[in-house]
């Protein structure tokens, strides 16, 4: 199994320093950390900082990078620090190429982005589904109090992501083909049967319906009186 590993910014009401303002959103924000699988399932979420810390430096300092020293077995989607120091773990996003490069490489690194990014969509949406609790959209209580709300929040969305059946993912495996020659008896079983046209009811004209039968008949009757 793969971890997927990501970073939230829920709002804060209440003003503060300049450390709970980061410089991509511009609001009093505190971040957090979620860990979930490739079902998009809350596994872990904690690691409460203010919004202008780094999410790889919160991972350090939470103590997530030496799980991963201390378990090798582990595959996770992560940072692109933690990818440099766990080559054989993590896998982080590609390495943006420079301005003068090649087509073919801006290309190579479009697609490998896009790829990615399709490996970790299931912890974004982990991270709406957090969202969707009233106190987690914006904060309203004392600053020191919402690593609890967010703990409380992420145990009952674990709860009921837990709940959900497992989705089956496509499998890759190859499947033989019947290299068996066209007008062979078996490959002429195994074509489908074509529907018999002739075999289908044929309708009724107006002329042959029972109503018209029965006025021809009545008229009949009358004429040989």
């Amino acid at each position: 199994m793969t971890l997927r590993i990501d970073a939230t910014e829920p709002q804060a009401h209440r003003p503060g320093r300049c450390a709970f303002v980061p410089g991509k959103k511009k609001q009093n924000t505190y971040q957090t950390t979620t860990i979930s699988n490739s079902q998009g399932r809350t596994l872990w979420s904690g690691a409460a900082r203010p919004g202008r810390m780094h999410d790889q430096k919160a991972v350090r300092t939470e103590g997530i990078a030496e799980q991963l020293r201390l378990h090798p077995k582990v595959k996770a989607e992560g940072y692109r620090g933690l990818a440099n120091a766990f080559p054989d773990q993590v896998s982080g996003p590609p390495k943006k190429p420079k301005d003068d490069a090649l087509l073919g490489e801006q290309h190579t690194w479009r697609e490998q982005r896009r790829h990615q990014f399709s490996r970790r969509i299931c912890v974004e949406h982990a991270n709406a589904e957090h969202k969707q609790w009233r106190p987690l959209q914006r904060f309203l209580g004392r600053r020191e109090l919402s690593p609890a709300t967010h703990r409380a929040v992420a145990g009952l969305v674990s709860d009921r992501a837990a709940q959900r059946a497992t989705h089956p993912r496509p499998s890759t495996e190859l499947v033989p083909v019947n290299l068996q020659p066209a007008d062979s008896p078996t490959s002429r079983n195994l074509r489908p049967a074509r529907p018999n046209i002739n075999s289908r009811p044929r309708r009724k004209s107006s002329w042959e319906s029972p109503k018209r039968a029965r006025t021809t008949r009545a008229l009949q009757s009358r004429r040989v009186r």
